[in-house]
């Protein structure tokens, strides 16, 4: 396997691998690009943002500016909305379901390290775990997302929060870490 097939498959990987740095260069400069235009042409800047993002749903839009990995292992559906300042560290998929809202500085992060100290330091690997966020969520501001987690469909998670587990449906979640505060009617 290569390198990004491992990356891709949650199995450790060397991100010093050429066709990876090779790739997270070609990525930043579409976001140079992206993050600092001056005119805003909105039709202008989704066709920028969707020659970078690995689909993106119709009516979708994230905020300059707008910090990732790769671009392609990030998946949006429709009326995705993202604010300011964010960050996706896509080294594995992070799929984005319909109609879900991210406050500005909102940081979704699939990249991991063993938590081995000899294997952290002396193996030169990284790997990542996917994050799920679900149908009609609202992340609000300066939320963590943590690598494999999944958030269920209409769930809030409260600003400032750090999530570290899955959270379920219909449910109105916050703080460090976040956990279920109420149950959504």
């Amino acid at each position: 396997m290569t390198e990004k097939e491992k990356m891709i498959t949650a199995l450790p990987y060397r991100a010093n691998d050429p066709e990876l740095v090779k790739l997270r260069r070609e990525v930043r400069l579409k976001l140079a690009a992206y993050n600092t235009h001056l005119e805003y042409d909105a039709e202008e800047l989704s066709g920028t943002l969707k020659t970078i993002l690995g689909t993106m749903g119709s009516g979708s839009w994230i905020e300059p500016p707008f910090y990732c990995d790769y671009g392609f292992n990030i998946t949006t559906g429709k009326d995705f909305y993202m604010n300011f300042d964010c960050v996706i560290l896509d080294v594995a998929p992070v799929t984005i379901g319909d109609n879900v809202m991210c406050g500005p500085k909102v940081q979704l992060l699939t990249a991991t390290h063993s938590v081995n100290a000899e294997e952290r330091n002396f193996s030169g690997t990284e790997l990542g775990k996917p994050i799920v966020i679900g149908n009609r969520v609202w992340i609000g501001a300066g939320v963590i997302v943590c690598p494999g987690v999944t958030i269920g469909d209409e769930a809030v998670i409260g600003a400032g929060s750090v999530v570290t587990r899955d959270i379920p449906p219909g449910v109105f979640a916050a703080g460090n870490p976040c956990k279920v505060i109420k149950v959504i009617e």
